[in-house]
Parts: structure tokens; C-alpha cells; sequence
């Protein structure tokens, strides 16, 4: 890493051209397991954190979690310049390299508004060590773009991005645009396009796509679904699914690890009960977005830190609700961690 890259509380921006591409373990390899999106860190001058980016990594990564994904929702992603994203990428892959967490994947969040930046953002995420890149669909201009322009536009990125692609469908970020499961099966024809994250929450879909991807995954590519919020694991596990990708996994990672644990040993009746107490939790996740996963990690954990404006932390009694909205979760992952 150069210089200007600093690895303390005070973290700089390096160029992204300081960034060379790092070796990564052939053994990181995307599996099934429970994924986590981390939250971007900011210091009080408003530079990242690289302090608590890196130790946020390592106490996820020792819960047992499949894998982190930097600039995903949850990651402020579009409040960072690049290099910001190449930094945070850069900090966190070294965290776990050092921590001795080299085998596990990093997914790196790398949608934008045009086929060009997209493949710009793949190409940094890879030279800064990622394994994987998560990307949306472009919507800004959806009302002026096809079903057949949207598959063009992942082909495109797939063709050119140095690693394996995950497409991204999110509904809610990308002015309703939604996927159906056709494009999603489409798509995951092409070699280097290895799964799909669904925070669209339909459970039929993502049957759909497990089944029409299934002859993928018996031949020499690997097509993985993963739902996108841990409010609905077994449901996901249930049609097949390989796991989640979920924000809430920050605050509880033990807990969303024993969920699907409890499920592949067959412990039906304590899966279901444990999951009613991590949606009980993602309920407040998903009512406050990032912003109330950054409330958790403050009030249980003592850090976590100002989001970026516009953005606030809320204030009074918003807040307190917040924080007791988490509770029982939090109950459940300090048992875990006895």
C-alpha cells in the first residue's frame, strides 16, 4: 500500500493507481454461509476510519461468517469517492489477510449509472483485493432503458471485470427497477456471472432461480442465490437458496450463523424460533436502514460513528426506540459468544 494510504484513525486517500492487484488464496471461494455488508466508518473530520473498518472485519470474521462485502447498501457506497472505495477494500482485505482470514471471500459492491464506470469501479475493487463484485442494475435513466439493454449492460460488465460478478436486484435503490427471475436465469448463463443477491424479498423468485440455475451449478460454473436480508434465511434455505447477504449480520453475525446452522442440522423448531428473533431485529434494520445498524453497533458495541451527510443519526426517544428495537437480538448473540 503507498504512503499516502495511512492505517490509522486519520486515514488518508491514496490514488487508486497506488493499488496493485493482491494474491488472493485460490481457497476463496464463494460458498453457502451467511455474508455480511459492512458499514462504512468515518472519523470526526470526515475521513475514513481504517481503524475501526479493519477491527470490525476481524470480529465479523471470527463469528463464522461466510464473508464481508464492502460498498454494498449498507456501506454508504454512494456517499464514497473511488479511492475511498479502493481504500476501505484495501483496509479490510488486509485486515482479514493479517487476522488469518486470507480463505474468505470479499464481495465488493461496484453498481453505477453507466456500463463504462461500472467496469471502471470491477477493475479497482479487484486491484484493491476483492474476490467478487456485487453490481446493481443501472436505473437512473430506467424509463429510457429495455430488458434487453439491462442484460446487455451485465454482459458487458461480466466480459470485462476481472473477477466473478453477482448481480445485485434491489428494487428500493434502483427506482423500482426489479429483475424477474428470466433475466436473473438469462444472465447466469455467462461464465463469470456466479449469483445473485435478492433484496426484492420474493421467495417465489428466488425458487425460480434456484431451479433454472441448477444446471449450472452440476457443471463447471457455480451459480449461487443468496437472499438479501436475514429476516427471511429458512424461507430462503427452504427453496434451495445458499445463504444471505444481510446488513443486520454486523450487529448479531453469531446469531445468523447459528440460524442456518441450526437449519442444516435439522433443528427445525430452534431455527424457526431463532429466527423470529433476528426478524425481530432486521425490522428495525430495515425501517432504519443503515443509519439504525450504526445506532446498534453504537449503543451495544461503542462504536460506529456519524453516517455521512445528509444523512443523521436519530435523536431522543426515535433513537432509544431504535436501540430497544435490537434488545432480544443482542441477548441472543452475547449467549453465543459464552
Amino acid at each position: 500500500m503507498s504512503p499516502s494510504a495511512t492505517l490509522s484513525n486519520g486515514a488518508t486517500n491514496g490514488s487508486t493507481n497506488d493499488y496493485a492487484p493482491t494474491a488472493v488464496s485460490l481457497s476463496s471461494i464463494l460458498k453457502p454461509g451467511i455474508y455480511v455488508p459492512t458499514i462504512a466508518f468515518f472519523t470526526p473530520q470526515d475521513t475514513i476510519d481504517a481503524t475501526t473498518t479493519q477491527t470490525h472485519a476481524i470480529r465479523l470474521a471470527r463469528s463464522g461468517v461466510a464473508g464481508l462485502v464492502t460498498h454494498g447498501s449498507n456501506g454508504e457506497a454512494v456517499h464514497l469517492d473511488h479511492t475511498e472505495r479502493v481504500l476501505i477494500t484495501r483496509l479490510t482485505r488486509d485486515a482479514l489477510d493479517g487476522a488469518g482470514y486470507s480463505h474468505l471471500p470479499l464481495i465488493v459492491g461496484c453498481g453505477a449509472q453507466s456500463t463504462r464506470e461500472t467496469i471502471q469501479l470491477c477493475q479497482e475493487a479487484a486491484a484493491a483485493g476483492g474476490t467478487y463484485v456485487l453490481v446493481l442494475p443501472p436505473a437512473y435513466y430506467g424509463g429510457l432503458l429495455t430488458t434487453g439493454h439491462i442484460l446487455e449492460h451485465f454482459r458487458e460488465v461480466a466480459d470485462k471485470s476481472p473477477v466473478p460478478v453477482l448481480i445485485y436486484n434491489y428494487p428500493g435503490a434502483c427506482s423500482g427497477l426489479d429483475l424477474s427471475s428470466d433475466s436473473i436465469v438469462k444472465l447466469a448463463e455467462h461464465p463469470n456471472i456466479c449469483g445473485v443477491k435478492l433484496t426484492c424479498g420474493n421467495t417465489g423468485k428466488l425458487a425460480r432461480v434456484v431451479a433454472g440455475t441448477a444446471e449450472k451449478k452440476k457443471g463447471d460454473g457455480r451459480f449461487l442465490t443468496f437472499g438479501g436480508s436475514v429476516d427471511f434465511v429458512l424461507q430462503t434455505l427452504a427453496v434451495g437458496g445458499h445463504g444471505t447477504i444481510g446488513g443486520l449480520a454486523n450487529i448479531a453475525p453469531r446469531a445468523c450463523v447459528e440460524l442456518m446452522r441450526q437449519w442444516q442440522l435439522g433443528k427445525y423448531e430452534q431455527a424457526r424460533k431463532l429466527q423470529q428473533v433476528v426478524a425481530a431485529g432486521d425490522w428495525t434494520a430495515i425501517q432504519g436502514g443503515f443509519i439504525s445498524v450504526k445506532v446498534g453497533l453504537q449503543k451495544y458495541y461503542g462504536y460506529g460513528g456519524e453516517p455521512r451527510r445528509p444523512c443523521r443519526m436519530p435523536e431522543g426517544e426515535a433513537r432509544a426506540a431504535q436501540e430497544e428495537g435490537f434488545a432480544e437480538l443482542v441477548k441472543a448473540e452475547r449467549a453465543l459468544e459464552k
